[in-house]
């Protein structure tokens, strides 16, 4: 009897990996792709080694490694990982592997939480290695055994490119068996693959260029590439991943005669290609973000001296930004046949009222900012706490662990005003640590601002070095940030409970007279995750009769707090986490704690 059950994107992924025979699973949290490690920790029934490394180059090595002893191993990510780990992943497409090894890369097309819409195809391409590139969570799981496969037969590392849709998408999942046996670990040393020496690496340039042809060949003939030829058709499509089922739906929807192809992977099918363009007079390449596809087929096709017409993003047919949909596909067939389509009509848009992003009540990284805020210069980095760009002290954000550098570049640089940054815990140990070692070796007279709410709680509460447990709930060492800090160096260091006002901006003073690099450690658990731990605050409450109107507590940005027009008071609301932090900053003490 078929197993079936309904899953969210990523646990059909992580269903996949088991139903595959994973032995290692390595990765860095980044939305879109943190569940699949979650879901795998959870399982009672563990016989994998799996961990949160603590960022993407590291987790690659991890995974390398493994694939080296001949087991299957998978190291996860977010599209913005990848440029963390290129470092080992180039160049292992030259050393190849033994077991097999994926690397999920998930993409976010539209930017939902990330800063930029950069496509690994691309990565793909630059490595030469194959990727992977689903359609729907069904095809996903079914890919990942494949994927395995494949990498074992040609010994080299694989993409596996979900994107957000797929990843947070859910669907009904026919389920496989997964693997009883598992491959017997044993590295064998073979120096002339493992150490890349100029002398090994260029032999095995020589040699992934040489199975490309091969692998091109086995990945046309794999399910998940597939050609429909309508006799007498002169229009054809070219769908790329998850937006060749949106031009699949349109096509079915408008009842159009059209040869559909559907690609998912890389490199690209070429037969199917040609054999599609020798039948149509036009053909329309339907893919998200960057033109993979429609480059290989304008090439295709002039090499062949085909005289097709290719149309795609060249020309404004389809958006180079952002994510496609039905109604993109049905606005670039009317564009590019001159159709007479009306996208989605008749449908009625539905108007949702704005929801800015906001640090939570009672967020510690609030109260922390608050007490920073000065005459200063503000580099911040990747996490929740970018939103403090809401209370002015979050002025640059570029990459994770950028900010303690670019801290450092402002001030070589010779400007004059004081510069305090910020970095949250996780984002420290994952990229952080190495720019404030630079920072202290090399003089950098800046404040650094370690935000640590003691969990990872951008991509959804993973934990990290610093909170002495693993994703499998095992203890383990729990390292001092404090004690990290003054091991490389920092002059001054100290920790504070950014819930007491008074405390928070003593140090952030004594921190701008110190002379070199100064480290202030705000250390509170992110309210969330205290909560579950079941930590327990009194709420606040306004007391009207004191409250002079001014909004002080208001404009400290707080969603607990709001203002009475009518009664022209503040008032706070359920949401209270109880940090008492507007007690402090109320001048009229008309902010106390609620009475039991």
């Amino acid at each position: 009897m078929t197993m079936r059950e309904y899953m969210l994107g990523n646990v059909a992924i992580a269903r996949g990996l088991l139903e595959g025979g994973v032995q290692v699973i390595a990765g860095y949290p980044g939305t879109p792709s943190s569940e699949i490690i979650d879901t795998l920790a959870s399982r009672e029934d563990r016989d994998y080694h799996i961990e949160w490394s603590v960022n993407e180059k590291v987790a690659m090595e991890v995974a390398v490694g493994a694939a080296w002893t001949g087991v299957r191993s998978v190291v996860t990510m977010k599209h913005v990982g990848l440029n963390v780990a290129a470092d080992p992943f180039m160049t292992l497409a030259y050393a190849g592997t033994k077991g097999g090894l994926i690397a999920i890369v998930a993409d976010d097309p539209s930017c939902h939480s990330s800063q930029n819409e950069q496509d690994t195809r691309r990565y793909a391409q630059f490595a030469l290695v194959p990727c992977f590139d689903p359609s729907t969570p069904q095809e996903a799981k079914d890919m990942l055994p494949y994927a395995f496969e494949f990498s074992e037969k040609f010994e080299i590392p694989v993409i596996f490119r979900p994107t957000t849709r797929i990843s947070h998408g859910k669907s009904d999942i026919e389920l496989g068996e997964i693997p009883a046996e598992k491959a017997v670990p044993h590295f064998e040393k073979l120096l002339d693959r493992w150490v890349m020496l100029p002398k090994n690496a260029r032999p095995r340039h020589t040699h992934i260029l040489s199975i490309q042809q091969e692998m091109e060949d086995e990945l046309a003939e794999s399910p998940w590439n597939s050609l429909e030829i309508k006799p007498g058709a002169k229009m054809g499509v070219i769908g790329s991943g998850i937006a060749s089922v949106y031009a699949k739906e349109a096509l079915q929807e408008l009842g159009l005669e059209a040869s559909f192809l559907k690609i998912g992977t890389y490199p690209v099918p070429r037969k199917l290609i040609l054999e599609l363009l020798s039948t149509v007079d036009t053909v329309l390449i339907f893919e998200e973000l960057e033109p993979v596809v429609e480059e290989q087929v304008r090439i295709l096709a002039q090499e062949a001296g085909l005289e097709v017409s290719v149309l795609g993003k060249e020309g404004g047919f389809v958006s180079r930004e952002g994510e496609l949909d039905v109604s993109a596909f049905l606005e670039a067939l009317r564009k590019a046949f001159d159709l007479d389509i009306e996208p989605d009509s008749g449908k009625v848009p539905l108007e949702l009222a704005p929801r800015p992003p906001s640090l939570c009540a009672g967020c510690s990284h609030r109260a922390t900012f608050y007490s920073m805020k000065k005459d200063a210069i503000y580099p911040s980095d990747i996490g929740c706490y970018t939103l403090g760009i809401q209370s002015g002290t979050v002025e640059t954000t570029l990459c994770m662990g950028s900010s303690i550098s670019i801290a450092s570049g402002l001030y070589h640089a010779g400007e004059k005003r004081p510069i305090c940054c910020s970095i949250g815990d996780s984002t420290f140990f994952h990229t952080g640590m190495n720019s404030l070692l630079n920072a202290v070796f090399n003089k950098a007279n800046i404040t650094v601002t370690i935000l640590d709410n003691r969990i990872t709680a951008m991509t959804g509460h993973q934990p990290n070095p610093g909170v002495g447990f693993t994703v499998t709930g095992e203890p383990t060492v729990e390292v001092s940030l404090a004690e990290l800090c003054k091991a490389m160096g920092a002059g001054f260091v100290t920790v504070v409970d950014p819930y007491n006002l008074e405390e928070t901006q003593e140090a952030f003073k004594a921190a701008k007279e110190f002379e070199g690099t100064a480290v202030v450690i705000a250390k509170q658990p992110c309210v969330i995750s205290g909560k579950r731990a079941g930590i327990k605050r009194v709420p606040y409450i306004v007391d009207p009769e004191k409250c002079e109107g001014c909004k002080q507590c208001v404009k400290f940005g707080c969603p607990a707090i709001e203002f009475d027009e009518e009664n022209k008071c503040a008032v706070i609301t359920s949401l209270c986490s109880g940090c008492g932090v507007c007690a402090q900053i109320c001048k009229f003490d008309a902010i106390r704690e609620v009475k039991r």
